[in-house]
Order: structure tokens, then sequence, then C-alpha cells
């Protein structure tokens, strides 16, 4: 049975939480604040830990470094809805934290039975998750200028992969005065693990990357803006939230808001990018199948590189693999550094994916794809 630590100030919280997790089956133990927190990851070894950020005597944000050097457990962060709580599930995630969900607002009692489902969701693929060490990507970002000036900002790149068979004249969009304005476009699907993840990935990439890149991470709406303001201060190419109709440039990336799907589209003689709202019969938003699918109605496959990496379920895997089969690329995100190998995987029996790398390979084999080869 998988042992689950609930790590809150609240007594109606943690009453509320492990009623919720008890009842689908996990074993649960409690603590009222991080030092008892740390005290039971060690003597009680719990599968997975729940853990509030906001609480007395010692913070979830302290409690999650000690947690990650004395016993690297998954953590799932409880965040609040605010920028603030935003801001620090972030911190979280790169100490290593493995996934977080929005604290209920409101009446708690009332609403925590909103979350339920995606908590036992959450803990569950915490309990497979693959432990990453922390990372640091200030200090990552903090070198960058330094090996650029090194000659080592771009990795050498990899031997060259077979070229992807011709697209069907007939799969191919009619070309137009948009498309002409527009190499091509990278689209990035993640989901569990991925803020972590793309912190190896966007930070890396040119300044004078010449495809835009589009980024379909699966995350509240609350959460998106936060997020992309944070990978746009650690990036050398710009990133933002897609929140409006916004034209696709080089050197710039697109995260799409959390609570919408984001679409490829024409408008004013421009290839753009917009959010719409959730696509039904789609249970995860933003969602990367209706992404891709979007892009390969206004673009010749070849002219797309789909990147799927670590995250539960099997988003994205279906029009990856379309994608694949038309002549596009694609890479799925290796089992040695997904956090949860549930989406990278599906592409990959599926037949979809032209490489299988580690995700602090793929700016390396973009690079050596796209980088000056336009």
């Amino acid at each position: 049975m998988t042992k689950v630590l609930v790590v809150d100030d609240s007594a109606l919280m943690r009453r509320l939480l492990s009623g919720l997790l008890t009842d689908a089956g996990f074993q649960v133990a409690s603590a009222r604040n991080g030092v008892e927190g740390v005290q039971q990851l060690t003597e009680w070894q719990p599968d997975v830990v729940t853990l509030d950020i906001n609480m007395p005597e010692m913070d979830g944000l302290t409690a999650l470094s000690l947690m990650m050097q004395a016993r690297p457990t998954p953590v799932v962060m409880v965040s609040s809805l605010t920028e603030k709580g935003a801001q620090a599930t972030f911190e979280a995630l790169a100490l290593g934290a493995v996934d977080f969900i929005a604290k209920p607002g409101g009446t708690i009692s009332l609403s925590v039975e909103d979350i339920a489902d995606q908590l036992i969701q959450k803990v569950k693929a915490a309990s497979r998750a693959r432990m990453r060490p922390a990372s640091s990507a200030t200090t990552r970002a903090a070198e960058a200028p330094a090996r650029m000036a090194l000659g080592r900002g771009a990795p050498r790149p990899p031997a060259a992969a077979p070229a992807p068979a011709a697209a069907p004249a007939s799969t191919a969009p009619r070309a137009s005065a948009a498309l002409a304005k527009l190499d091509g476009l990278v689209i990035i699907g993640v989901s569990t693990g991925g803020p972590r993840t793309l912190e190896d990935i966007l930070p890396t990439l040119p300044a004078d990357f010449p495809w835009p890149v589009l980024v379909a991470q699966h995350m509240p709406s609350n959460f998106t803006d936060t997020f992309a303001k944070r990978m746009d201060k650690l990036s050398r190419i710009a990133v933002r939230e897609c929140n409006t109709t916004l034209p696709l440039e080089p050197g710039h990336a697109y995260i799409g808001k959390g609570g919408t799907d984001m679409v490829v589209v024409e408008r004013l003689g421009r290839i753009a990018v917009q959010p719409r709202p959730e696509t039904p019969g789609h249970p995860w938003h933003p969602s990367v199948d209706v992404l891709v699918d979007s892009a390969m109605k206004l673009l010749p496959p070849e002219r797309i590189v789909g990147v799927l990496l670590t995250g539960m379920g099997n988003d994205g895997a279906r029009a990856m693999a379309q994608l694949k089969a038309r002549g596009g690329r694609t890479i799925a995100e290796s089992k040695d550094t997904a956090v949860v190998f549930g989406m990278p995987q599906e592409l990959i029996e599926l037949g979809g994916a032209s490489l299988v790398l580690p995700c602090t390979d793929v700016t390396r084999q973009l690079c050596h794809w796209i980088h000056k080869k336009t």
C-alpha cells in the first residue's frame, strides 16, 4: 500500500486531505508543520508527501529542501492561488517537488471535493515518479553569458538523424503569404514534472533560435502567467503567456494559458497563436493534441517539430504520431529523465518518435535540426 504523508498546519486541511487519500486506498499519516514533516519523512518513510507552503515554525520550501537532502521523496506541493503562491510553487518545483495542486479557495470544507480527483491522480503519478536532482535555474541563467563567451553556448550537435520522409502532397496545407513569412515552429507538450524539465530546455535555447516555440504545459490558469515570466527571466529567448492573439516571432516562446487551449491560426496575413475555450473531449489543457492538430492545418508537416516530454496520460501522442507519419519530426523524452514516462511512452509505442532523448539533449537536437539551417 502506498504511504502518503500530509504536511499542513491547518487541522481541517489535514483531516480533509487525509480522508480523501484514505478513501482512495492510501495509507496516510500527517504532520502539523515542516519540522514534524521532516522528522516523519525519515521515521515513517512515506512513498509520497503532500506539502503545504505557508506554515509556522518551518515553511514548506525550507522543509522541502531538507527532505531532498535527508531522503529524496516525491513531493506534491499544496499551493495557494495567489501570485505569491505561484512564485513559491515554481521555487519548490526547482528544488525537486514533482507536482503541485492548487489549494481550494473560499470555504475549504465545501470546495475540497473539487480537487479530490486531481489530488488522487497527482499522488498516484508521484508514487511512480522518477526523482531528479534539484535544479538551480538561476545559477544556470547567470552562467549562460560566460558559456556563450567561451563558445559553449550551444552544445556540439549529434550525428545527423535520418531525413524525414517527404509529406504526401495531399496532406500539405496550401501555401499562403502568411506561411511564407514563417520558416517553421517547434511544439512542446508536457505535464507532470514539466516546469522543472522545461528549465533544461527553454533557458538553453540560443537568443537567435530561428523558429518560434509553442508550449502546452498542463497547468491551472492562475499559474501560467507567473510561469511564463519566470521562464522569460531565465531564458535568452523571449517567453510570454498566450493570453490573446499573438503573431509568431523567431526567438520567442509562447506558454499556453491555463484553462484554455492554444491554437495556431492565420490572422491579418500572419501565422499567430491564440487561446480559445477548452475543447470538449480532451481531458487535459492546454491540450497538446489540439495544438498540434491546429498547426498541421496551416503548415506543412516538415516545417513542424514536436517534442513530447514528461507527463501522465497520453495527450499529444496521437497528434505527434500523425505529424511524424506525414513527414514531420518528433522527439520523445526518454525514460532516463522523464519524471513520469506516460506521455512520451505513449508516443513511442505508437511509433511516433523520430528520436528518443533525455531532456538535457533536446536543445542540442533542435539546434542541429533547425538553427541556421532554415
